[in-house]
């Protein structure tokens, strides 16, 4: 798969340098006025997971673009964890919006929360692969979802994408939903998981990401799911036995900044955030790629048994979750774009 992220172009003055004269008006956005000191710019960037993930892996990489864009001129730091907002991503959203976060990235299907419109996303087997995800982000879907963001007083830079989701837990192997029946699984706190692995027979509990581990160690849940990095990262298989292979579902990340934030940097940085979380959205697909290749085998060096679902197998689950559809439109609450992303996929009836 190839894609072309936006050619950087940097404006000719030098970012925040006082490097060329003002004019009447006074300074250009993003440069200092002759003679006079550039001011730097900082800004927070928050992520949900542990400092060795993916998505933190991103941010650091968009940190480096904007330092080296701006040549040094806009500083990001990055912090893991959730640490800024106590691994709360509702209360995350509500702080980037009211101004005490300046930045965040956190999944779609958290922000389905606040917009239901970003749970069509993850509708269970909705993309085939990963270039067709992107394609939808990048699409008029993705696109409106990105603006909708504005309401919420959040600029939306750019939507990154994920790898599929997968399934572990700590009982046995999964391959079609009979297996999953009476499993205590961990799910996000949003209704179409918990519709999807009721369907499957599972009891779906909708936990924070924070308390999973100790969840699973202490056995008050049996399994979860998520891209294969988060086993790795959040070190799952210290308490997993069993990882199925199987793309149930797809997610992205939003990249936000406070409206207000963004709305008061000079122009030309405004155009450097924009550039640096597009070119990284190209970065990170590949580097997701990779990881999870490197991924598979580090689990099962630890010991995890691993099974990937045949076709038929998968089939399985794409039927189960067909007659839900209903169900799910109801959850996107925007019948009109139920439709439009089903018709982007080529799955309209």
């Amino acid at each position: 798969m190839r894609w072309k992220p936006l050619a950087a172009t940097i404006v000719a003055a030098a970012l925040l340098a006082g490097c060329g004269s003002a004019t009447k008006e006074g300074p250009k956005p993003g440069e200092a006025a002759a003679g006079q000191p550039a001011q730097k710019v900082t800004l927070t960037l928050s992520t949900p997971d542990p400092d060795s993930s993916s998505i933190t892996e991103a941010a650091k990489h968009f940190a480096e673009l904007v330092a080296e864009k701006s040549k040094g001129a806009v500083e990001i730091k990055v912090f893991p964890n959730g640490t800024l907002y106590n691994g709360d991503p509702n209360a995350a959203v509500k702080q980037l919006g009211a101004g005490s976060l300046d930045m965040l990235t956190l999944s779609t299907s958290l922000y389905a929360n606040f917009d239901s419109r970003f749970t069509a996303i993850s509708i269970p087997y909705l993309f085939d692969s990963t270039d067709q995800l992107l394609k939808y982000l990048n699409g008029e879907p993705g696109q409106e979802l990105l603006a909708g963001l504005d309401r919420l007083q959040i600029k939306g830079l750019a939507l990154w994408t994920r790898s599929f989701r997968q399934m572990t837990n700590s009982k046995r192997p999964i391959t079609g939903p009979q297996d999953l029946k009476g499993l205590k699984f961990r799910v996000p706190n949003n209704p179409l998981w918990v519709e999807f692995f009721k369907a499957a027979g599972a009891a779906p509990t909708p936990m924070a990401f924070g308390e999973v581990y100790n969840a699973l160690q202490l056995k008050t849940i049996d399994g979860q799911e998520n891209p294969i990095d988060i086993a790795r990262s959040a070190k799952f298989y210290e308490v997993q036995k069993y990882l199925t292979i199987s793309n149930h579902m797809a997610d992205g990340w939003v990249v936000g900044i406070n409206i207000n934030k963004f709305a008061s940097l000079p122009q030309d940085v405004q155009k450097i955030l924009m550039e640096a979380a597009a070119e990284t959205q190209s970065w990170k697909l590949r580097y997701d790629q990779e990881q999870d290749a490197q991924a598979l085998e580090f689990l099962k060096s630890k010991g995890m048994e691993v099974n990937t679902l045949t076709p038929e197998q998968q089939q399985a689950f794409v039927d189960l979750a067909k007659p839900l559809y209903p169900k799910f439109a109801e959850l996107v609450r925007d019948q009109a774009f139920f439709e439009k992303t089903l018709k982007f996929v080529g799955k309209a009836n």
